[in-house]
C-alpha cells in the first residue's frame, strides 16, 4: 500500500529531527545546539546583578523567545514519532519538558529560570551529531551503565553510611560538645567528610584518640574511593559499545546496534 503524502512528510520531518545522517538532519542538530548554547549564556547573563539591572527585560524577552522555540520544537518531535509517550518518557523527552517548564512557571515561582540551565544536558545530542556515539556512546550508555550496576552501588552506599554512623557517633562520644562536635549529626557530617578526603577542616579533633580515628577513616576513603569507579567500569565493559546514531521511528532512541530489527526501549520495529 502506497504511502500517502501526510505520513511521507511525517516521515521526512522525522528523519530531519532525530536523524543526523543527512545534510539536512545534521543543519537541524547543528542549529539547535547553537540556540541552546545561546539560551543558556542569556540564562547566566541575567544572574549577574548588574547586567539584570540594565538590560532584564530584553534577556526576559529573549528568554521567552528560546523557551517558544523549543516548544516548538518538543511539540514538533511528539507530532512525527510514532509512539509519542514513548518518547516522552525516554531520557531525552523528559530533558526537552524540563528545559521549557521554568519559563511557563516563573509567575509563580519567580527566580525558578535559573534551572533553565539544565538545558545543557540537551547538548549531549552532539555525541550523535559529529559521530562521537561509538566512542562515547552518548548518556544513555552510562544511565544503562548505572541502572545495571544499581545493586552494587546501593551496598556501597549504605556500607558507607553505616561507617559514617558508627564513626560519627564514636567521635561524638570521643570529643564532645567541647571539641566541637555538639551532636551525633555533627560527627556524621565530620565523618563524611574525613572519608571522602574532603577535609573541610572546620571541625577537628583534639585529643589523641580522635585524631587516631581521623586518620583511620582517612585511610579507609583512599582505600574505597576507587569502588564505585570500579563498579560502574565493570557494567560499562559489559555493554557493546557499536551502537549507531540510528533513532527510533516510534519513541526516538538512540543506541542500537547495528543489526537491531526491532528497538531496544519499546521493541517497535526499526525499519
Amino acid at each position: 500500500m502506497p504511502e500517502s503524502p501526510r505520513s511521507a512528510r511525517r516521515e521526512h520531518w522525522r528523519e530531519i529531527i532525530f536523524e543526523s545522517e543527512t545534510p539536512a538532519g545534521r543543519r537541524f542538530d547543528v542549529t539547535l545546539l547553537w540556540l541552546i548554547g545561546l539560551s543558556i549564556v542569556c540564562v547566566m547573563l541575567e544572574s549577574v546583578p548588574s547586567i539584570k539591572r540594565d538590560y532584564g527585560q530584553p534577556l526576559l524577552v529573549i528568554e521567552w523567545v528560546f523557551t517558544i522555540l523549543f516548544t516548538l520544537e518538543y511539540l514538533t518531535r511528539l507530532c512525527v514519532v510514532h509512539r509519542p509517550l514513548c518518547y516522552a518518557r525516554s531520557f531525552y523527552g523528559i530533558i526537552d519538558v524540563l528545559s521549557i517548564l521554568p519559563t511557563y512557571l516563573i509567575g509563580v515561582f519567580p527566580g525558578l529560570q535559573a534551572l533553565l540551565v539544565i538545558r545543557v544536558l540537551r547538548m549531549m545530542r552532539m555525541f550523535r551529531v559529529f559521530k562521537m556515539a561509538r566512542h562515547v556512546n552518548g548518556a544513555e550508555l552510562l544511565v544503562r551503565a548505572l541502572y545495571g550496576a544499581r545493586a552494587k552501588i546501593t551496598v556501597f552506599f549504605a556500607f558507607m553510611l553505616a561507617i559514617s554512623v558508627v564513626s560519627g557517633t564514636l567521635m561524638y562520644l570521643i570529643e564532645g560538645p567541647e571539641g566541637g562536635f555538639t551532636s551525633i549529626p555533627t560527627g556524621v557530617y565530620w565523618a563524611v567528610v574525613t572519608i571522602t578526603t574532603l577535609g573541610f577542616g572546620d571541625i577537628t579533633p583534639v585529643t589523641t584518640l580522635g585524631r587516631l580515628l581521623t586518620s583511620v577513616l582517612a585511610l579507609t576513603g583512599y582505600a574505597v574511593i576507587a569502588v564505585p569507579t570500579g563498579i560502574l567500569t565493570s557494567e560499562l565493559s559489559k555493554l557493546d559499545g557499536d551502537d549507531t546514531s540510528d533513532a527510533c521511528p516510534s519513541c526516538g532512541v538512540h543506541g542500537h546496534l547495528p543489526d537491531a530489527r526491532f528497538c531496544r526501549r519499546c521493541g517497535a520495529p526499526m525499519a
